[in-house]
């Protein structure tokens, strides 16, 4: 069984998996082309090779144009934007899974109904990027099953639509119930909402790498933060005898 495993030791977000997921073997060109699929305009995706502390890692980003606004949008809008896609059902229902899961989260804490939760950060372009081009990636990677380590959260305070926060934010602590994670002397924001969901939607499992694990590629996603770590996700590329799990 196809399985990645995804090292956490520096958080994890949106553009750093879809980094690793290109770094394990996902080509730019099919990525692109597929992200065209969706009924957005006004970006570009950027993709390049970067060190981070000494690790040549994969780093990708959306770059929006200067003119244009990225306005908030509720989960009808985002599920509307992903429907109208000719992107593959497997990819169309992972992305909006991810993004209920997300939209139940900021009901919970800002204690609304679900229908009336507007995403703001999260809803922008280069969020539904990042969201549905996991999908795209783990769908051509033939990726069957996802595990992952304690995910490092990082401390201090972040800057979001509603203030200053704790980190993990709100949002991402509540995505984070029933996964471990830890914080620690870096005061960054180390985990994202988008990043929080990923996992919360495709982890089966958390802790070290299993022993059955047969590795046959290892690869590196940069975040955009100069760190005393390396600030990238490291993810681990193999096949998992299915009756073992980890």
């Amino acid at each position: 069984m196809t399985t990645i495993y995804l090292d956490c030791f520096s958080g994890i977000s949106g553009n750093m998996m879809i980094g690793a997921l290109l770094d394990a073997g996902l080509p730019f060109e099919y990525l692109q082309a597929e992200i065209s699929k969706l009924p957005i305009s006004s970006y570009q995706l950027i993709s390049k090779q970067v060190t981070k502390r000494g690790i040549s890692a994969r780093y990708f980003n959306v770059e929006l144009k200067r003119s244009w606004f990225q306005k908030s949008r509720n989960l009808y809008n985002v599920r509307e934007i992903i429907n109208n896609s000719s992107l593959s059902e497997t990819v169309k229902n992972g992305a909006i899974s991810v993004f209920s899961i997300l939209a139940e989260a900021e009901a919970k804490v800002h204690g609304m109904p679900i229908d009336k939760v507007h995403f703001h950060e999260v809803g922008a372009i280069d969020c539904i990027i990042d969201i549905v081009g996991t999908f795209i990636g783990l769908e051509f990677l033939g990726v069957e099953s996802v595990h992952a380590s304690p995910l490092h959260a990082g401390g201090g305070f972040v800057k979001c639509q509603h203030g200053r926060m704790p980190v993990p934010a709100p949002a991402t602590a509540e995505l984070l119930k029933g996964i471990p994670f830890y914080t620690g002397d870096i005061k960054r924001e180390l985990v994202t909402p988008t990043g929080a969901a990923i996992v919360a939607k495709l982890a089966k499992s958390f802790g070290h790498v299993s022993k059955q694990l047969k590795v046959k590629r290892i690869a590196y996603g940069s975040g955009s933060m100069d760190l005393e770590i390396p600030n990238v996700l490291r993810l681990y590329l193999g096949d998992l005898e299915e009756s073992i799990g980890i």
